[in-house]
């Protein structure tokens, strides 16, 4: 046997350890080079190791949830001929004549455990959980439906004909058993990383909110324009770019919303690039890719890398770099935005600036009464580095562009 030790790899920006958040692999299980064998979690992102050898695995260390330090034995691999060719784990027989092939008898016995086996599917009702559901609340006994399903599977259409067929007895709902037990999930990965960011955000940063109200009307308008000249197939401009762009047309006046807090060394350091952060709600949680160099991108452009790095980031596709490195956060639950938020600031950044949804109601407007398409701008700031008023001019300014939208176009 051939052993060959692979340690935790060196995953770059100082890391000194990582989480191991999932083995692709297990003991015995044969792998190839370059296959993916385990997902670890630094401080930064996700990031899956590929195996350096083909081979077959020994042992590893670590269960989903444990610390392994860098240069710490991560897997072990068996790394001989034999074994890297051999396609499972069953030892081979030892060499010798062929064994007699089994007798008749010996490979019909298990006939009558199949037949005893078809004949308890035959008399199993098969529907789908949701179907199972709907006739527990309806008070109906599945094993009375007739299904015209596959082997006699019963249809949500089938159990809706049974219910309307009973008329207002269906209606009447059974009585709900109480349910019971608790399920016990680990924090560990993104979800791990999520809880300790936020956690030191709020204890480390003296938030402030502000919130704004946007009258996005003739922004609306100005979308619904856009979009109707759009090629056809091109998908739809949201609010999200021309937020975007306003935010950063404002930032040249207001640049200590475009800074991070290094408090290691007590420096603030205030940007000229606009690298903007997208809160990107993922299967596996929250994420921020960022949109590099937002200043030098027209709304289009803007348009276009927003849905790029938030498509990556949701697909888990989201390189080291498109996850790290903003400057300021954009963040927006869309038709869920709610009326107002408090969105927690993405440390090292000192601004978070979060949109809520746009809904029409009336406003007093020249002193008539009118329906507009309002909008509220929630917002959170490092009292540390950005003063009340400051963070008030800035999102006030960012107010005005967005109710005259045209001026977004004009130097």
């Amino acid at each position: 046997m051939s052993r060959y030790v692979f340690k935790m790899p060196d995953l770059g920006e100082g890391t000194v350890s990582a989480e191991v958040v999932e083995w692709k692999v297990k003991v015995g299980d044969a792998v190839k080079e370059d296959q993916v064998i385990a997902e670890v979690m630094t401080d930064k992102a996700a990031v899956e190791i590929p195996s350096p050898v083909t081979g077959r695995v020994l042992a590893i260390t670590g269960q989903p949830g444990d610390m392994v330090a860098v240069g710490s034995e991560l897997i072990a691999f068996d790394t001989s001929a034999a074994t890297s060719a051999a396609p499972s784990t069953v030892p081979e027989p030892a060499a010798g004549p062929a064994p007699e092939p089994p007798p008749k008898a010996a490979a019909t016995a298990p006939a009558p455990a199949k037949a005893a086996a078809a004949t308890s599917a035959a008399t199993r009702v098969m529907a789908s959980p949701a179907t199972r559901r709907k006739a527990h609340v309806a008070g109906v006994d599945l094993a009375t439906v007739a299904g015209s399903g596959p082997g006699g599977r019963i249809s949500a259409q089938d159990l809706e004909a049974v219910i309307a067929g009973q008329g207002g007895a269906a209606a009447r709902p059974a009585v709900v058993a109480a349910r019971k037990g608790v399920e016990e999930i680990r924090v560990i990965g993104l979800r791990r990383l999520i809880a300790e960011r936020m956690s030191a955000a709020k204890r480390n940063i003296p938030h402030f909110a502000y919130v704004e109200e946007v009258d996005v009307t003739e922004l609306e308008a100005l979308r619904q324009h856009l979009n109707s000249r759009q090629p056809k197939g091109m998908p739809s401009l949201t609010y999200l770019p021309l937020l975007v762009a306003a935010l950063v047309r404002v930032l040249e006046k207001f640049p200590q919303c475009n800074a991070v807090h290094d408090s290691e060394r007590n420096v603030i350091l205030r940007h000229s690039a606009v690298h903007v952060g997208i809160a990107t709600q993922t299967p596996d949680g929250l994420k921020v890719p960022v949109v590099k160099h937002a200043e030098a991108r027209s709304l289009h452009d803007l348009a276009a890398e927003i849905r790029r790095v938030s498509d990556a980031a949701r697909s888990n596709k989201a390189t080291r770099e498109e996850l790290t490195g903003s400057t300021i956060t954009v963040t927006s639950l869309g038709k869920l935005g709610g009326i107002a938020s408090t969105p927690v600031i993405n440390a090292p950044e000192v601004a978070i600036i979060g949109v809520n949804k746009a809904v029409e109601r009336p406003v007093v407007q020249h002193g008539q009464i009118a329906v507009r398409l309002m909008m509220n701008l929630s917002s959170s700031f490092d009292h540390r580095v950005v003063d009340g008023a400051v963070a008030a001019g800035y999102i006030q300014r960012v107010r005005q562009l967005l109710e005259t939208p045209a001026t977004l176009f004009i130097e």
